[in-house]
């Protein structure tokens, strides 16, 4: 019997999303949005690919949170984007009642699914999700340092034309303009990125990589990025319903981990059929461990920001 797996959000991240997943034909996929006829009409179409693709997998448009009773796995990909100018902060308000209310659904029609969050800002949602579900921190795990890894080294494989696979690379800390790219771990197959670039070549690469999502929002003008966040989410969902044990960086509920309690914060960690099956623990320097500190900051003003809100 092949595993069920629902999409939130027939937008361009949550029908890529679901295209993707549907694709690999090892779970069935449920794609859920409040406009009457969006989902569906995307569902239907991804449908009918099925016999081109050689997929029997089936994958259902609804409006209603009622077809996704026992999701193994849930996507939250539903709330507003960023427009040009616009931070992924400026969203936090509109997108916390989104994502309330979507987490809210899923924990009562699905109350043992792992539960991935992508609507921004990502450490905040995943957090927002966290407290209304009541789940536990392995099953709610936000999506962000994948994509933020996959900026990074698609940029160093770039400037130093070699092969994207052998670029190794992780990017901690919140899905924003503090996260922490860790040179000094970084390597092109073995090779410290140190004594292949210099620092001054290597200092915009890294700025480049947190600049990534606004770089996309200003060229496209009227929307925002969906192809890499949907594949990040897509080996998301690989290493859990496979149960792949990858070791990924994504967003993770600390309790006492890199010296961080009770805070969601980009680090790498274990992804299995249980969800976080372990935070990795990696051996940062003084100016990363500082900056990881920063971030956690940024995060905690966004939490003191949605706890204070007047109207909540």
């Amino acid at each position: 019997m092949r595993k069920k797996i629902t999409v939130v959000g027939a937008g361009n991240v949550g029908a890529t999303v679901a295209q993707r997943l549907f694709e690999r034909g090892y779970a069935d996929i449920v794609l859920v949005d409040i406009v009457e006829g969006l989902p569906q009409g995307k569902a239907l179409d991804m449908l009918e690919s099925g016999p081109v693709l050689g997929t029997d997998s089936t994958i259902t448009g609804t409006n209603s949170y009622a077809d996704t009773a026992n999701s193994d796995v849930a996507v939250i990909t539903a709330g507003i984007a960023r427009k040009p100018g616009m931070s992924r902060d400026d969203l936090l308000f509109t997108n916390m009642d989104i994502v309330g209310g979507v987490a809210e659904q899923i924990a009562k029609y699905s109350p043992h699914c792992i539960l991935i969050v992508v609507s921004n800002p990502l450490d905040a949602m995943a957090q927002q999700a966290l407290d209304v579900t009541k789940f536990p921190r392995e099953r709610v795990i936000g999506m962000a340092g994948i994509l933020d890894t996959a900026r990074f080294r698609t940029f160093l494989a770039t400037e130093v034309n070699a092969s994207v696979e052998d670029v190794q690379a992780y990017v901690l800390g919140g899905h924003g303009d503090t996260m922490v790219p860790l040179v000094q771990s970084t390597n092109v197959a073995g090779i410290p990125i140190s004594n292949l670039l210099s620092k001054e070549v290597l200092d915009p690469i890294v700025q480049r990589a947190r600049d990534g999502g606004a770089e996309i929002v200003g060229l496209l003008k009227t929307g925002s990025a969906f192809y890499a966040p949907s594949a990040a989410v897509a080996q998301m969902v690989d290493a859990i319903i496979l149960d792949k044990k990858r070791i990924l960086p994504c967003a993770a509920y600390l309790k006492g981990e890199y010296g961080i309690d009770g805070l969601y914060i980009g680090v790498p960690v274990k992804l299995g059929a249980n969800g976080i099956e372990e935070v990795i623990e990696v051996e940062l320097s003084e100016e990363e461990r500082a900056n990881l500190d920063k971030s956690a900051a940024a995060v905690t003003e966004l939490l003191e920001a949605m706890n204070n809100r007047t109207d909540k």
